[in-house]
């Protein structure tokens, strides 16, 4: 298995983009000397924001690159019972179903101390 940076920059080829061309795509809010960074594995722990960020530049499974980062990513499977009756009525791909369980997941782990969770 690739190391996190091995593919970023692998993507980032795949694509004939240099690092400024992702800064750029990303609407600048993930710059080129931190993709640099990630490419080279000198980030050990990205945020689950940048990688997302960076997942829509690429067109790439967001869960995949967490998952490389070291994110315990739950699979489709073990997900879809707790959440299966919820995205019925919204009609998501498998793939937007984990993007959104990631998303949430996310936004728990940002969650301040004293948040009403109700």
């Amino acid at each position: 298995m690739p190391s996190l940076g091995q593919e970023l920059s692998r993507l980032r080829k795949l694509n004939g983009w240099t690092l400024r061309d992702v800064e750029e795509r990303s609407g600048k809010r993930v710059s080129n000397s931190y993709l640099y960074q990630l490419e080279n594995d000198k980030i050990k722990e990205p945020s689950p924001h940048i990688l997302f960020e960076i997942a829509q530049v690429y067109n790439a499974e967001y869960p995949a690159l967490m998952e490389l980062a070291g994110f315990v990513v739950p699979s489709a499977r073990q997900s879809a019972g707790t959440t299966s009756i919820a995205f019925d009525s919204l009609n998501l791909t498998e793939e937007e179903k984990e993007e959104v369980m990631d998303f949430i997941e996310f936004r728990r782990r940002k969650r301040k101390p004293n948040e009403d969770t109700a």
